[in-house]
């Protein structure tokens, strides 16, 4: 069973088990979360789309760490100016595993058209 749920204003195509890094989510390390917004559900050959949400599905997760990555060097230069600007950015983010996925009770079939 997989499903794709949004978090933070991204979306991420997750199956139980997983770990991934999303922004940075408020909670201790060891606690859960939960996400409502889940866009998709999808077990096998049935697929479970929502209008926008599926209704009465729900993604849950542990938080495993908090971090941040690794620096994002921006450079602006302009040749024969003599000048030269330099920055760096280190994104904070949260390392989660989802434990489980809880789909829509009535499942539609997706069709191609």
């Amino acid at each position: 069973m997989y499903a794709v749920v949004l978090i933070s204003g991204k979306q991420y195509r997750v199956v139980q088990g997983e770990t991934l890094r999303v922004e940075k989510l408020v909670g201790d390390v060891d606690s859960t979360v939960d996400f409502d917004q889940v866009l998709m559900v999808g077990s096998g050959e049935g697929v479970s789309i929502g209008a926008p949400l599926v209704a009465g599905a729900m993604v849950g997760a542990k938080i495993k760490s908090h971090g941040r990555a690794d620096k994002v060097r921006i450079i602006k230069f302009r040749r024969r100016k003599h000048h030269m600007k330099q920055q760096g950015h280190r994104q904070h983010y949260t390392e989660i595993e989802i434990t489980g996925i809880t789909g829509a009770s009535s499942k539609k079939k997706a069709t191609q058209e």
